[in-house]
């Protein structure tokens, strides 16, 4: 998780050394534009590779200083956990699904759009929506303490259970409410200091669904609660 910080960090310094035509050219060629599948889609930087590479670059690149604090701020919160249960190819290829999935679902809502998305915002929900099938449980059997101090001893929800759990249930509703203001108020393209919306809640629902196929399958380590003075 660590290295894939510092990737983030890296490459929004090298973009920050770049002169401003080159680095305009470096997000447009790196950013996920749903009308690059579109008659102009080789006109655009990057041209015919960047329909293959896009999907994945555009998880790479951020917008400003804030926008990549933001999002590791999140990453730190939701991947620790994750990235220990799950090892650094699990977690990486796990992180990696989330984002296709999150700049698939802004294809979808936006076929044909000319406006470019970057982020690692689609990946990190996925995140959030993986963390939630051994979080409860965690709380249920030790408390949050335990999913911090020992995640591989949490048992991960099955996804029939994930899915009929009022807590997990709550939680997606608010993140949907959530977004749905986000859609309201802020726009779409999260480069121009919009709200990629669709990318959030595609790569949350392929985070929660998926999450299982990932995780290791059994605990590897007990836990003892500690004592509480």
């Amino acid at each position: 998780m660590l290295v894939l910080l510092a990737v983030l960090v890296l490459v929004h310094v090298v973009r920050n050394v770049l002169p401003t035509d080159d680095d305009l050219w470096l997000v447009l060629a790196g950013a996920f534009i749903p009308g690059r599948y579109g008659p102009l889609g080789n006109e655009l930087p990057g041209g015919e590779p960047a329909l293959y590479t896009s999907p994945f670059t555009h998880m790479l690149l951020h917008g400003d200083w804030l926008h990549l604090g933001l999002n590791a701020a999140w990453l730190l919160a939701f991947g620790g956990a994750i990235a220990e249960r799950m090892g650094a190819v699990r977690f990486f290829l796990f992180f990696t699904v989330c984002g296709l999935a999150g700049a698939g679902a802004f294809y979808i809502a936006n076929v044909g759009l000319l406006q470019p998305m970057i982020g690692a915002s689609g990946a990190i929900f996925g995140l959030m929506g993986g963390v939630l099938r051994i979080l409860f449980p965690a709380v249920d059997s030790g408390g949050f303490r335990r999913l911090r101090e020992a995640p591989r001893s949490v048992r991960v929800m099955s996804l029939r259970e994930a899915l009929t759990d009022r807590r997990i249930l709550v939680a997606s509703a608010i993140l949907v409410l959530i977004n749905v203001l986000a859609m309201i108020g802020f726009g779409v393209a999260q480069n121009s200091g919009g709200i990629a919306w669709e990318a959030h809640l595609g790569g949350y629902v392929m985070g929660l669904i998926t999450y299982g196929l990932f995780d290791k399958a059994a605990p590897a380590e007990g836990y003892t609660q500690p004592n509480v003075d």
